[in-house]
């Protein structure tokens, strides 16, 4: 069970890559898989709580990097010639130190033991996409539920009151 102060680090490319929506969705156009996947993630947060970190890959990209926030998650591209792994690794250390339950979202084998030496749980690809849908169901169901809701009240009043407040309503007295 996840608790409000645990924190997720995504490896952003690894579940574009693994998720069949979003790896159709990169085929066409990059820009577009990276901004479903931080709508799906923005969700998930706002469902559990948890503070999602999401990074991207930028090794081969020239510049320092940057973090940012979107969607209210946290969005960290990669220095120039830093790995996403690397980078993850970097931050499960730092977290893991201030003693918060950390998971990290891979399904790359080498940096799930390495998260999981620094404290981390792990959570694959595929785990976390169900986890996803499952989320999105009970949301449903909730919002479901909300809209069955009826006014009660009206129900319960006599004819003559509900005339009453009828004749106010239009301005009659």
């Amino acid at each position: 069970m996840r608790r409000r102060d645990d924190v997720l680090l995504v490896d952003g490319y690894n579940m574009i890559g693994s998720w069949p929506e979003l790896a159709s969705l990169r085929d066409k156009d990059l820009e577009d898989a990276r901004d479903r996947l931080l709508e799906m993630l923005a969700d998930y947060q706002g469902f559990t709580g948890m503070m999602v970190i999401v990074v991207f890959d930028a090794h081969q990209v020239p510049g320092a990097g940057s973090t940012f926030k979107q969607h209210r998650l946290t969005v960290v591209y990669t220095k120039e010639k830093e790995t996403a792994d690397a980078c993850i690794e970097r931050l499960a250390s730092e977290l893991a130190q201030r003693s918060r339950n950390l998971h990290v979202a891979t399904s790359d084998l080498v940096e799930q033991h390495v998260a999981f030496g620094k404290g981390a749980l792990r959570i694959s690809a595929r785990e976390l996409l169900i986890e996803i849908k499952q989320n999105r169901k009970a949301i449903e169901r909730k919002v479901e539920e909300k809209s069955k809701v009826r006014n009660e009240l009206d129900g319960n009043l006599s004819i003559d009151i509900r005339m009453k407040l009828e004749k106010w309503r239009r301005g009659q007295k």
